[in-house]
């Protein structure tokens, strides 16, 4: 008689402890999909917003230096020392293109180290733009492009970190 009431209780227990421990698993297990799946929904954004912002800086880049580019530059507001380049209307499209793309940049970049390698890289793109207003493409000083490269590659080198890819450059090359 006291084997039957022990094994009445015992066995109920064990019955619902299994049902919240399988509970508790399914409930841990879905949520770990959903993360994963989240993960890579928000690497797949990046990985589009920053390959956009690259194609935007090289379109802008390349009409910078085209021979027919209608550029002028004034003085910066807040900066003395630095020149806001102005296109024409022909130029106006890349460089809201551009503009904009650094600021889809800065909405979804989770690192700020990215964020800043993308203002860094629009301010040395504005200085090739300054430039290139009392400058023929080749006639461009080349440190303008030296710095340009260098922060191109600052700014893969915290695109592929923050996208969890490997730093295909050592450090000692930014």
């Amino acid at each position: 008689m006291a084997v039957n009431v022990a094994a009445s209780v015992i066995t109920p227990v064990v019955t619902l402890l299994a049902v919240v421990l399988g509970g508790w698993l399914s409930t841990h297990n879905q949520d770990r999909l959903w993360r994963r799946d989240h993960a890579r929904q928000w690497r797949d954004i990046r990985l589009s917003t920053y390959s956009e912002f690259l194609a935007a800086y090289r379109q802008y880049i390349a009409f910078t230096l085209e021979p027919t580019a209608r550029i002028s530059a004034v003085p910066h507001p807040s900066r003395p020392d630095e020149l806001m380049p102005f296109f024409d209307e022909t130029g106006r499209p890349y460089r809201e293109k551009f503009e904009s793309a650094r600021m889809a940049v800065r909405l979804v970049s989770d690192q700020p180290a990215t964020s800043e390698a993308s203002g860094e890289l629009i301010n040395r793109a504005r200085q090739i733009a300054a430039a290139r207003a009392t400058h023929s493409p080749q006639d461009i000083p080349q440190e303008l492009f030296s710095e340009l490269w260098r922060v191109q590659r600052k700014f893969m080198v915290a695109t592929r970190s923050e996208l969890g890819l490997s730093d295909m450059w050592p450090e000692t090359a930014l």
